[in-house]
């Protein structure tokens, strides 16, 4: 390495973050840099401008939303260039909006407050995925959307009483029934054709209760999982009791916030564990026989379900007991 390029690389290291909103829409990009307004387009070449506007700031780091998938091509030419961009949940941005008290919303303000945010709370980098982990978490999404369909339809089908529409959602049934075998062929493939996957899949699937399916879906909806603390895993899982107390008034715990889709998939974990785990069992049922509903016991289960998950993959050595 040239001591100029040396030089460089020690300067944008200490130079402090120049924070700037990134505003995704379907079709459109709006950034907001330095104080000044841009209007992109949320194509290649759009990126391409915009990756190119951002080079020529050192220590620019981009602030965006979650935006149902819109904003996963520009985070991935960002990342690509190895631009820092930070990828926040929808809902604590505008929370932070409210408490500037700016509650009109259109594309530049919103970019404008993206920037404000970065500037505040410095949030953290969101890491690249790997293709594997974007294809699982695709394979994933598109398997849970199948199912809804699935059981949308299934329900029309009940309540259906003309004998000819009857025949229609025969052929509707079945399509979604063959949909969901080559979604979960995919995903046995994607797999066994990844060892590290495979690895991960395996020791997970130890845990009594938790099988392929759960075992995937928790690696697609919570990546971060082997890599992070206890109160981390309960709190990106949305299971994470928080406490509601003022003055003398101790208020009920509650959990919040985190990721609704992962929360489902250890739902349907935590009711086979609590079941049939030698240890998740015998823990369910001493918080029922202590008078806690039947869900907050099962909210528990789930707690250290994650938990459990996430040091089993923290630890290579670990082991379950038999």
């Amino acid at each position: 390495m040239s001591q100029t390029t040396t030089t460089t690389t020690t300067m944008n290291q200490i130079l402090p973050p120049v924070y700037t909103g990134l505003d995704v829409a379907k079709a459109t990009l709006q950034l907001h840099l330095q104080g000044k307004s841009f209007d992109l387009a949320n194509t290649p070449s759009g990126h391409a401008q915009l990756v190119k506007r951002l080079r020529a700031i050192s220590g620019a780091h981009v602030v965006c939303e979650a935006t149902g998938g819109y904003e996963r091509a520009v985070a991935a030419a960002l990342q690509a260039a190895q631009i820092p961009v930070s990828v926040m949940n929808p809902a604590r941005v505008r929370q932070f909006a409210r408490a500037l008290g700016t509650h009109a919303k259109t594309d530049p303000i919103d970019a404008q407050v993206l920037t404000a945010f970065g500037s505040a709370l410095v949030p953290e980098t969101t890491p690249p995925r790997t293709p594997t982990e974007l294809k699982l978490t695709a394979y994933v999404n598109r398997r849970a959307q199948l199912i809804e369909m699935r059981i949308a339809e299934e329900q029309r089908a009940d309540v259906c009483i003309d004998p000819v529409l009857a025949k229609s959602f025969v052929g509707a049934l079945r399509h979604f029934q063959s949909a969901l075998a080559k979604i979960d062929l995919l995903i046995k493939e994607l797999v066994a054709d990844n060892a590290r996957l495979a690895e991960q899949v395996r020791r997970l699937a130890q845990i009594s209760g938790v099988g392929l399916v759960t075992a995937v879906s928790v690696l697609a909806q919570m990546p971060e999982l082997g890599t992070l603390t206890r109160g981390q895993a309960a709190a990106l899982a949305g299971l994470a009791p928080y406490n509601r107390d003022s003055g003398k008034s101790t208020g009920k715990r509650c959990i919040s916030g985190g990721r609704p889709e992962l929360r489902k998939c250890l739902y349907m974990a935590a009711l086979a564990a609590s079941r049939s785990n030698s240890v998740l069992k015998p823990f369910y049922q001493r918080l029922i026989a202590n008078g806690k509903p039947g869900k907050v016991a099962l909210t528990a289960v789930m707690r250290k379900l994650v938990i459990l998950m996430n040091h089993i993959l923290k630890n290579p050595t670990f082991a379950l007991a038999k």
